[in-house]
């Protein structure tokens, strides 16, 4: 929770629980939140905290500010309280407050937040895969069928005094099970909530089999009335719906009342990530208790700040300005506080918000994603750090050429290759060295002539656009270690080649960027999602030049869709080169066909003996080539397509007179 009058009223409610009317015990008292603990010195467990959060309740609480620290050690040295505790603080907040004031953090996990921008059962099958949604939706219908689900109001509970004891008895019965005696939401507890601040906000979940409670669970809307909070809930183990899952079955039911009460999320509470991202989670965000206490001797080493060390690449110009404006804070969380500072029309529903700027688990989605293809051994060791997004990767050429480069500066190319390189080089008004590749296969670099020519960066497209053959990777490897410049190796087509992506040289190199897109293989050409990873220093370079905002929530959705719904890409790259092979057999015996190159991307270079002949015949046929006899000459380049397409072509070529 980001108010901190919600955080006060959670305070009074575990002064209640306690018994204590102020928020005084010792750290065990406060349940799992102890764990964290463990390795300090025991005499701090025993001794009384003043908790200044919500614990142990769920919700996060913002950072205290200076003014606000002073009133709470006011306040622990008027109880005669020796130790602070401040539970559940993001770590993306400004907490520099709280290390002058001496507190000390203490790793405390991540909290978990399930983003729902639609109809729920779609934001889930984008997010955790078809398969996964079928069980969610399986263990939702089958307890369903066994036990009622109710909402009450905790405003109301006072008329529904069999929930509050049920809810009392099950919790007490959880804590018990885990070890303690000290349960939270005990009578106290829930009295103070159901009369306090967060009352008409708050709501309890039952679940009953006839007259006998199974379930009970606690949630509060958001102040901003956008999403809920899942504060607890307990289970009747010893009831036979407990081994359908009952939690799980009860999260999803969650997010189906959340879009019928027109909510655009859930908080999960703290958790793993892993767990929580198989339950619908989209959003982590890493947490720290902070605690004040005599003698108290830190736990982890000093603060760092999260951002990279900027690329001594970088030039001049970016070395002087930071992220622009929004995208600055993309690691902090917005979904629960009221914006009001986007100048957005807030009354048209969800698409007047701008595009979410924290792409980091969208990052390492892809990241994983692309770790089990062939050829991308060692792509797992990166980070989200090591990624940006950008819209298209022909964006992202035009974002590291700005960002890297300095009028004046060279820019080496290796036709015949993607022309949009040197276009976008001499609009920024840097000079093009042109070193053309070498072999009848047009795969071999001039390594010395590239390196003679001292570019501030070399562009090479691999597997090459036009060509479609891939370079020699030894002598792509001697280039990236010899260069003083940077090397960015354009992999446009690399998921329909047998050989390595060279993003696994990522990590070992800080001059390389490669380029990579879902417009290809990935069939999301109408998402514009190209991706640049590189180095998080040359990252931060590029991210300073880089519109925010560009990278739109439909494109994100649709992103997320396709990595984690592959089958069908994967199983279309297997057609795709298969179909490439039947093709180019049947074109290299075709009369009208002189050479067909070979390929290990989506389309074939196809020289023809009369080449404009062919051209104006496949066009009076309604079919649309690439013309490239200006990079190769009396070439064509033709995409691959289903297998009538390409009959359709051969049919059109076979009637050429």
């Amino acid at each position: 929770m980001r108010r901190s009058a919600d955080i006060d009223a959670l305070q009074h409610v575990l002064g209640a629980a306690l018994g204590t009317g102020e928020p005084v015990c010792s750290l065990p008292q406060l349940g799992v939140i102890a764990s964290a603990f463990a390795d300090v010195d025991p005499e701090i467990l025993k001794r009384p905290t003043l908790v200044g959060g919500g614990a142990p309740y769920t919700p996060t609480g913002p950072a205290p500010t200076p003014q606000a620290l002073d009133e709470l050690v006011r306040r622990a040295e008027a109880l005669g309280v020796p130790q602070i505790l401040l539970p559940h603080v993001r770590r993306t907040d400004d907490t520099s407050a709280l290390r002058a004031a001496g507190f000390v953090p203490v790793a405390a996990g991540t909290e978990c937040v399930a983003r729902l921008p639609g109809e729920v059962d779609e934001a889930l099958r984008i997010r955790v895969g078809a398969r996964q949604l079928a069980d969610l939706r399986r263990r939702h219908h089958a307890v369903s069928r066994e036990v009622t689900w109710e909402r009450v109001r905790l405003s109301e509970l006072a008329g529904k005094p069999w929930a509050r004891d049920a809810f009392v008895e099950l919790h007490q019965h959880h804590a018990e099970s885990h070890g303690g005696h000290d349960n939270p939401y005990n009578t106290g507890a829930l009295e103070a909530l159901a009369t306090g601040e967060l009352a008409e906000r708050a709501e309890m979940f039952v679940r009953r089999r006839g007259d006998t409670v199974v379930q009970a669970g606690l949630t509060v809307r958001s102040h901003n009335g956008r999403g809920s909070y899942y504060l607890t809930q307990a289970i009747d183990h010893g009831d036979p719906v407990a081994r359908r899952n009952l939690y799980v079955a009860s999260l999803y039911r969650l997010y189906l009342d959340a879009r019928r009460s027109g909510l655009d999320w859930v908080h999960l509470g703290q958790g793993d990530a892993a767990t929580h991202r198989r339950l619908g989670a989209d959003l982590f965000v890493p947490l720290d208790h902070w605690l004040r206490a005599p003698d108290l001797v830190a736990l982890e080493e000093e603060e760092v700040s999260t951002e990279p060390v900027l690329s001594g690449f970088a030039a001049p110009p970016v070395a002087t300005v930071t992220v622009p404006g929004p995208a600055r804070f993309r690691h902090r969380p917005r979904f629960d506080l009221l914006d009001l500072s986007s100048n957005t029309n807030a009354f048209l529903g969800t698409e007047s918000h701008y595009p979410e700027l924290d792409t980091a688990d969208l990052a390492r989605t892809y990241l994983a994603t692309i770790a089990k293809l062939p050829g991308h051994h060692g792509v797992g060791e990166l980070t989200a750090e090591h990624l940006l997004f950008t819209s298209g990767a022909v964006d992202g050429v035009m974002l590291l050429l700005a960002a890297l480069a300095s009028p004046g500066e060279r820019v080496c190319v290796t036709p015949p290759t993607f022309e949009l390189y040197s276009h976008f080089a001499r609009l920024l008004r840097l000079p093009v060295v042109e070193v053309p590749l070498r072999g009848d296969d047009l795969n071999g670099l001039d390594t010395e002539r590239i390196l003679a020519a001292d570019a501030r960066v070399t562009v090479l497209c691999d597997p090459g656009n036009p060509v479609g053959t891939r370079l020699d990777r030894a002598q792509v490897r001697e280039l990236v270690d010899r260069s003083r410049g940077l090397v960015v190796i354009d992999e446009a087509y690399v998921e329909f080649s047998e050989h390595p992506s060279y993003a696994e040289l990522i990590g070992q190199h800080d001059n390389l960027i490669v380029l990579r897109t879902l417009s290809k293989a990935w069939g999301l050409a109408g998402a514009r999602c190209g991706i640049a990873l590189a180095h998080p220093g040359i990252v931060d370079a590029l991210r300073r030049v880089q519109v925010p905002f560009g990278f739109t929530n439909a494109s994100q959705h649709a992103v997320r869709d396709r990595l984690t719904n592959s089958s069908r890409v994967l199983a279309g790259i297997q057609r795709i080169r298969a179909e490439r092979e039947w093709m180019a057999a049947a074109l290299a015996e075709h009369p009208t066909v002189e050479r067909v190159f070979p390929s290990e991307a989506n389309f074939l270079l196809v020289r023809f003996h009369k080449h404009e002949r062919v051209v104006d015949q496949l066009r009076d046929a309604g079919i649309l080539v690439a013309d490239t006899a200006r990079l190769v000459p009396a070439t064509c380049r033709i995409t691959i397509g289903t297998r009538r397409a390409n009959k359709t072509l051969l049919e059109a070529l076979s009637s050429a007179p």
